[in-house]
């Protein structure tokens, strides 16, 4: 059981990069896990992982062990997990891998009425634009916004099934710049842009009466999307730009006076997000309860069949 132990703090570590933020999310601390990884590498007698004071990653010979270890602790959950059917009330961690956008707008919607029915199971949220898979990093189940999926993933509908891109300004940019009446007017003015972690610079995409259109807008700010968001609204409400996000994010703003919807006709509509997880016979109960819950309490606007992906995501 030491054994086992230990090598839940190395993967948890690699997972996540560095100690500190395994730690957090584990609820122990930096040192235990540091601890934990070092008696591990004593008792193999190679070293696991690199560090440095800015990064944490595996050697070769800890990505090999990583690689075949993760999935073997994720049945070994599973296995303890079937000790859940002998409860009144399922318990446990499930562990989240969502955008921040799920984070921000569906979650805070969805978790205060589950936890109040099962209070004895512990979700755990991990907000991420990567595409990543959600098993090998150990997560019990991800959401994502459209992308096709692993051919063994389920997924089920979460949140509103459909969800508009809206364009907005400050009440003073209109009135210092003018109002976009079109979106290549975009090309002429400042925009808030967009890139996720790695990548070009996104383009807006907006549609009307069967007509497309893709601009790339020029502007002095580029916001990494995910924990810079917030940052970028802000800026747009205090005159900066022209923003593109999601209008659920931009209604408190659109309500307060403080941003003002540019461009109306032109918004994107997409299909809202899905939670996935395995499609496998045997789901973890606070997982089963979870999609349980999703299926039974949500709006009807919310609600459609699960389906199973069909193609291979990254």
């Amino acid at each position: 059981m030491d054994d086992l132990s230990d090598l839940t703090a190395f993967v948890a570590v690699a997972g996540e990069g560095g100690f500190r933020n395994a730690a957090r999310l584990h609820g122990t601390s930096a040192s235990r896990m540091s601890d934990a990884v070092r008696r591990l590498e004593a008792r193999l007698g190679v070293r696991l992982l690199h560090r440095t004071t800015r990064s944490v990653t595996p050697t070769e010979a800890g990505a090999r062990l990583l690689e075949r270890i993760a999935p073997a602790l994720g049945e070994v959950r599973s296995a303890l997990d079937v000790t859940n059917s002998f409860r009144d009330r399922p318990a446990g961690r499930l562990r989240l891998n969502v955008p921040t956008a799920t984070a921000k707008l569906v979650l805070p919607k969805i978790l205060p009425g589950f936890l109040a029915k099962y209070p004895e199971i512990c979700v755990e949220v991990v907000a991420d634009e990567r595409r990543i898979d959600v098993v090998a990093d150990g997560f019990d189940a991800g959401v994502r916004y459209g992308e096709s999926l692993e051919k063994d993933m389920v997924a089920v509908p979460i949140g509103p099934r459909t969800q508009r891109y809206a364009a907005a300004a400050s009440p003073e940019y209109v009135a210092r710049r003018g109002r976009p009446t079109h979106p290549r007017d975009l090309l002429e003015h400042d925009c808030i842009n967009w890139r996720f972690a790695t990548g070009p610079i996104l383009p807006w995409d907006f549609a009307r009466d069967g007509e497309t259109v893709r601009v790339e807008p020029k502007g002095s700010i580029v916001a990494g999307f995910g924990g810079a968001t917030d940052f970028a609204v802000e800026s747009a409400a205090r005159g900066a730009g022209v923003i593109y996000l999601f209008e659920d994010w931009l209604r408190p703003f659109f309500d307060a006076g403080s941003l003002i919807p540019v461009l109306q006709p032109w918004w994107l509509s997409v299909t809202g997000p899905y939670l996935y997880y395995p499609g496998r016979r045997y789901l973890p109960a606070p997982l089963r309860a979870f999609v349980d819950f999703i299926k039974s309490s949500s709006p009807p606007e919310w609600r459609s069949r699960p389906r199973r992906a069909a193609n291979k995501a990254r």
